[in-house]
């Protein structure tokens, strides 16, 4: 499970099984855990948030988006890296 980022304390990672799943992120402050946030990465460039099992309060939230907007093809190459794949597939 590789850590991408770290953005106002919470923690930016994926799951070693979501390589066959559209690209996206989990969110957590500390510890990794099946509850945390999930975000999906758009082919354009933007995100949707899955869901929020996290309960990340929704200012946070939105500061999280805009800097995973920022960091879209650091994202995108770390996925790419760590799956060892050319091609990412995308939610929408």
């Amino acid at each position: 499970m590789p850590n991408i980022i770290e953005l106002f304390g919470y923690r930016v990672f994926f799951w070693a099984q979501d390589g066959n799943e559209p690209i996206h992120v989990h969110i957590s402050k500390g510890r990794p855990t099946i509850k945390a946030t999930k975000i999906w990465l758009t082919e354009t460039g933007g995100c949707i948030v899955a869901n929020n099992n996290g309960r990340i309060p929704i200012n946070e939230l939105n500061k999280l988006i805009e800097a995973l907007t920022t960091n879209y093809a650091t994202i995108i190459d770390e996925w790419k890296a760590f799956f060892e794949i050319d091609e990412v597939k995308f939610y929408c």
